[in-house]
């Protein structure tokens, strides 16, 4: 696999983001742009997300698809492109149906006909945080050479994602992702409490919400809603 031949210059890349009206808008355009130039013989699903300040502040996609692949894995708080971005580092799924780290994540986008994900991270200014995730539908799409390219993609788009960042405020949620988000911060909230009364870290505390939700058959917030009303402390307008 090779880059397409029409890889934005520079000049394109910054004209691209003068005419953007928004952040949200501009990384729309850097995932379309990132979808065509990926694509081989299998259709390519590309979504950039981006954190500041500890929190997921955007979340762009080439497709629908795209962004519901994303959005599950902030339903679990935990996924292939959420390890990418918070620890930045690459991380290669060859095949789901086989990977036993995110299995429960593989189950719950089964219907979407995804047989494998790079999720890569992007390199930013401090204070923020950024990963280009890619989805394939085909097996053996991610080669090393594919994977070293989408890396040169990424380092490709660092400068410009800095720039954005500088030029753009913070933005509001988009509406699609403020359900998820909520979701996401009632489960940060539950695996705090988790983490102080059994003086466990962080992923132990997930497994317990991640065992609970699967033997009773909720969602992950949900079983973390009910964590903090026994506790008395979740916020009565949060429900």
């Amino acid at each position: 696999m090779a880059l397409n031949d029409a890889v934005p210059t520079a000049e394109q890349l910054q004209d691209l983001l003068l005419e953007s009206p928004g952040f949200t808008e501009f990384l729309l355009g850097l995932t379309t742009i990132s979808a065509s130039l990926l694509g081989g013989e299998a259709p390519m699903l590309c979504a950039i997300t981006v954190e500041r300040d500890g929190g997921p502040s955007t979340v762009a996609s080439s497709s629908d698809a795209a962004r519901r692949l994303d959005e599950k894995q902030y339903e679990f708080d935990d996924g292939p492109c959420l390890t990418a971005l918070r620890q930045q580092r690459t991380v290669l799924i060859p095949d789901l149906q086989t990977d036993h780290q995110w299995r429960h994540y593989a189950a719950a986008i089964a219907d979407e006909g995804i047989r494998s994900v790079l999720a890569v991270p992007i390199t930013t200014d401090n204070g923020s945080r950024a990963a280009l995730n890619c989805y394939s539908t085909a097996l053996g799409t991610f080669t090393p050479d594919t994977v070293e390219l989408v890396k040169q993609h990424a380092d490709s788009l660092s400068r410009i994602l800095r720039l954005a960042l500088r030029l753009h405020a913070e933005e509001p949620y988009p509406g699609h992702l403020r359900s998820a988000l909520k979701s996401r911060a009632i489960v940060d909230a539950a695996i705090s409490l988790i983490m102080v009364q059994n003086h466990c870290n962080r992923e132990s505390a997930l497994r317990l919400i991640q065992l609970a939700s699967r033997n009773s058959n909720k969602r992950l917030h949900e079983i973390a809603g009910d964590i903090l009303d026994r506790a008395g402390h979740r916020d009565q307008g949060g429900r």
